[in-house]
């Protein structure tokens, strides 16, 4: 059996991720990763998967287990792969994805390497709701949870061969009741603590404040404009506070719903449109990733066919990948999704993945709608 780091985040997933580690024979170490300081200063975050109260929660079922614990600081490595690219994507008009960022630079990245290293362990296992498949050639492959409603390979797609290798999802096969049920066999504390859902570095739940208080943010007025009408119908706070899709809290009424479809940060514009112009069938993608290192094999042209994906639990969608051509300049690994009906604001900097059936094919951020890739052709 093999010696494996457990990530344990004070939860019930991840500690019963570690119980089914250790129950396998595997040699477990359990750690818990101190990742920012908000806990230390936000009452609200007491509770969270952050907390000193999670890392106390960790430990005390380390302790039940009988495993070795640990607690690793990773705040630098977390402010740089996760926290800065989240801010400067909301500054920047986009709308991040932190816990893919996470998942790949962080828990797969810097604690797998230290695992290595540092534990001498084989792996990093984690409460994931995600599997891992081994194919005859040895290549390793993510595929969807048993349990469809918790399954998150989405926030897993970025994760390259070399880390899916030395990753285990204990928790793939197992449906959530099941997951504690198992807690509770094992009478462990975390056995009915309630799910943590929120970005946890953020006080409250509004990123706005972390805008404030991690890059100085402050809001500055600017123009509304309706679909691509010149004249403001309104103004807006601050282009950083809002993403595309949003309706609420726009200030304006205009006879029928409208929706931020397009954020401008350098004119410090907000356009506005109605449901049906947020619609479209086609969208880039960029800084593309896929999880056995290259594309699948498909036409002449380079195009495959996949399902996407542009939210967490959203149905997935039939489309045709193709490579971007000399007139849809963009930033590395650039892709074109045309997809067979239409999908709803597929917003920049948002994640789209890409599936065959169970398994996942890779993916990359949202760059721009096909409006912008018409215009640039």
């Amino acid at each position: 059996m093999s010696r494996i780091l457990v990530a344990m985040s004070g939860g019930v997933d991840s500690s019963v991720a570690a119980a089914l580690v250790a129950r396998a024979g595997h040699d477990a170490v359990g750690v818990w990763m101190r990742l920012h300081d908000v806990a230390d200063s936000y009452s609200e975050f007491k509770k969270s998967c952050c907390s000193l109260d999670a890392a106390d929660d960790a430990r005390r079922v380390a302790a039940q287990l009988g495993i070795p614990f640990y607690v690793m600081n990773l705040e630098r490595e977390f402010d740089a792969g996760v926290i800065q690219p989240f801010l400067d994507a909301y500054l920047d008009g986009r709308t991040p994805s932190p816990c893919v960022d996470c998942n790949t630079y962080v828990k797969f990245g810097a604690l797998l390497g230290r695992a290595r290293h540092l534990y001498d362990c084989e792996a990093v296992a984690t409460g994931h709701y995600a599997r891992r498949v081994v194919d005859a050639g040895g290549n390793a492959h993510l595929a969807r949870a048993v349990d469809a409603e918790k399954d998150q390979t989405y926030f897993l797609y970025g994760l390259r061969q070399d880390q899916l290798e030395h990753a285990r999802f204990p928790l793939g096969e197992l449906t959530k009741p099941e997951v504690r049920a198992i807690a509770r066999e094992l009478d462990l504390v975390t056995a009915d603590k309630p799910e943590s859902q929120e970005i946890c570095f953020v006080p409250g739940g509004d990123y706005r404040d972390a805008l404030r208080e991690r890059a100085g943010w402050q809001e500055t007025p600017g123009p509304i404009v309706d679909g691509v009408a010149v004249e403001p119908v309104g103004e807006h706070r601050g282009a950083a506070a809002y993403t595309v899709g949003q309706r609420k809290g726009l200030g304006v009424a205009l006879g029928a719903p409208r929706y931020v479809s397009r954020i401008d940060p350098l004119s410090n514009t907000i356009q506005l449109g109605r449901r049906e112009d947020l619609e479209t069938m086609t969208f880039a993608i960029e800084r593309s990733s896929f999880v056995t290192g290259a594309p699948p094999s498909g036409d002449v042209d380079g195009s495959f066919r996949a399902d996407v994906r542009i939210r967490h639990r959203a149905t997935p969608i039939a489309a045709t990948i193709r490579p971007a051509t000399d007139a849809e300049p963009a930033r590395g690994g650039h892709w074109i999704v045309e997809t067979d009906v239409p999908v709803w604001a597929a917003a920049p900097g948002q994640a789209a993945v890409l599936y065959d059936g169970d398994v996942v094919i890779g993916g990359g951020r949202i760059s721009r709608p096909a409006a912008e890739l018409r215009a640039s052709a």
